[in-house]
């Protein structure tokens, strides 16, 4: 099983973690032999948190109770809280995803906490454009590493911009592999043009609809 801890912070950016969540937990297009999904809400402490859009969201776990191993994953949204010290823990255990194998998915604000830990110094990596980086992490060093794409995946760390989270959520299922190919791409195809022939495309590769 692999578990996907998603972090929550207030004011996390609903938007950005919608298409990747809902495919992980729903598993409605995963194909025959994809190892099952646990997903986790973490926070830093036990109150609920606010997010952008208005929802109250409960934490499942706190930091002290993630399992860091290759069948585990972290996601990180972003907000406009990152520069509050008390997430400095859940950006530790981030280092220690990205050593132990574990994929560590970043968007927006989330980068740029990244960055200032050095963590985005030599690897290739984007957030919010050329220019963002250096202006909220005084830190930042990995600008000859910097890729100006809505999302960049380098083997385990997947980083993206505000609006990367359509791309950033394909990478990270890819990296997972409980997609067959074929269902992904036409699954991305749909998603980012809205064009009814990929739908259709996207359904007959689904494992039900090629059994004979």
């Amino acid at each position: 099983m692999i578990t996907i801890y998603v972090y929550i912070l207030d004011t996390l950016a609903d938007w950005e973690l919608g298409y990747v969540t809902s495919e992980l937990n729903s598993a409605r297009f995963f194909k025959k032999d994809a190892q099952s999904i646990s997903l986790k809400t973490v926070s830093c402490s036990k109150e609920p948190i606010r997010t952008m859009g208005g929802l109250t969201i409960m934490p499942d776990c706190l930091i002290d109770n993630m399992v860091v191993n290759e069948t585990s994953a972290l996601l990180l949204p972003g907000a406009n809280t990152w520069s509050d010290t008390k997430h400095e823990t859940i950006i530790e255990r981030a280092s220690e995803f990205l050593s132990a194998g574990a994929v560590v998915g970043a968007i927006c604000g989330a980068t740029a906490a990244l960055a200032n830990v050095g963590l985005l110094d030599n690897r290739p990596h984007t957030s919010n454009g050329s220019g963002f980086l250096e202006m909220v992490s005084p830190c930042y060093k990995g600008q000859n590493f910097y890729i100006d794409d809505s999302s960049v995946a380098d083997n385990n760390l997947i980083t993206a911009g505000s609006t990367g989270g359509l791309l950033w959520a394909k990478q990270i299922i890819e990296h997972l592999s409980v997609f067959q190919s074929n269902t992904l791409e036409a699954w991305y195809k749909y998603f980012s043009t809205g064009k009814p022939e990929h739908f259709f495309a996207l359904m007959q590769t689904l494992p039900s609809n090629n059994e004979n």
